[in-house]
């Protein structure tokens, strides 16, 4: 499971950009460098910025974290089985 906190108030309007079917956010999305926060936040979430923003220097805002849960399941191996020669056919086996 992956769930994920955004802090909308931080958002950056000026760097929203219009798409076809309607106002986009992008997002970049980093591990963090010291493993899980102590509140379990395995990465963090900036506002993507425009490539010329980028390049003058600027750095998009951390607006949020992000929490992967690795899910166990427990897998039961398939229980295994024998052909039973006896009932076998000859006439099935073709050489």
């Amino acid at each position: 499971m992956i769930t994920a906190k955004i802090n909308v108030s931080r958002i950056e309007k000026e760097h929203l950009f219009a798409g076809k079917n309607g106002k986009y956010l992008d997002l970049v999305i980093w591990e963090n460098k010291n493993g899980p926060d102590q509140y379990g936040n395995t990465h963090f979430i900036c506002q993507g910025i425009s490539r010329e923003a980028r390049d003058a220097g600027q750095r998009g805002p951390i607006i949020g974290n992000l929490k992967m849960e690795i899910q166990k399941t427990e897998h039961k191996p398939a229980p295994e089985t024998t052909p039973d020669i006896d009932a076998m056919d000859d006439d099935d086996v073709p050489f």
